[in-house]
């Protein structure tokens, strides 16, 4: 099995970040005093930042801006990136292996950039990726394999050798209708899509430690 290039997903894939971001729309709502619906976090899930502001907008009755309301998120998250987040289970190793290997690297994730750059640079783990592409910057949630594509441009990458690493049903079904090898990477929070995902998986690991085709 060829493995030219890898795209590795980063909440619930690299890092062990989902049980924050799945409570962070409702955090949000509960610094302007109101409380959020049952199931708020599964519905934000396939969301950007920004598209999971225009949901609250419009379904919150929200008086301010999209980029407020990402804002404010974005303040409920900002300090765990910082701060805080760590890597799951064997994914330092494998990027490690990856990049003495020659494989090309990149990143295709929701959360915004700053975010991203920053736990990465405190995880000394920046410089092992070609590229970071952000759902927000491309202009399309992982629903579209938009992202996918221009990871694959700036690796020059084929896609049937290029493996995709996703914890996400939506974003693997993507990548795996499109022909990208996909890697399906167990997370708690979407524990309920375990089968699916399955499914959907070339190889399905519990943690990244499973991953051995390299």
């Amino acid at each position: 099995m060829i493995i030219e290039g890898a795209i590795f997903d980063v909440d619930g894939t690299l890092l062990d970040t989902m049980p924050v971001w799945h409570d962070a729309g409702a955090r949000f709502l509960a610094t302007l005093g109101m409380e959020a619906e049952e199931g708020l976090g599964d519905k934000l899930f396939a969301e950007t930042v920004q598209t999971g502001a225009e949901y609250l907008i419009k379904n919150y009755g929200l008086k301010m801006s999209r980029d407020e309301v990402a804002q404010g998120i974005n303040e409920q998250m900002e300090k765990f990136y910082f701060d805080e987040a760590q890597m799951k289970p064997g994914a330092k190793e494998l990027l490690n292996r990856m990049n003495n290997a020659g494989v090309h690297i990149t990143v295709a994730t929701s959360t915004d950039r700053y975010c991203i750059e920053t736990a990465f640079e405190r995880l000394k783990i920046k410089d092992c990726f070609d590229a970071i592409l952000t759902c927000t910057e491309v202009g399309s949630t992982k629903d579209n394999p938009d992202i996918f594509f221009e990871a694959t441009d700036i690796m020059g990458t084929a896609v049937p050798d290029t493996w995709v690493f996703e914890d996400g049903l939506y974003a693997i079904k993507t990548a795996w209708t499109e022909g990208f090898r996909t890697v399906g990477v167990y997370d708690e929070i979407s524990a309920k899509d375990q089968d699916e995902l399955r499914r959907y998986s070339y190889i399905y690991v519990n943690d990244l430690t499973e991953f051995n085709v390299i």
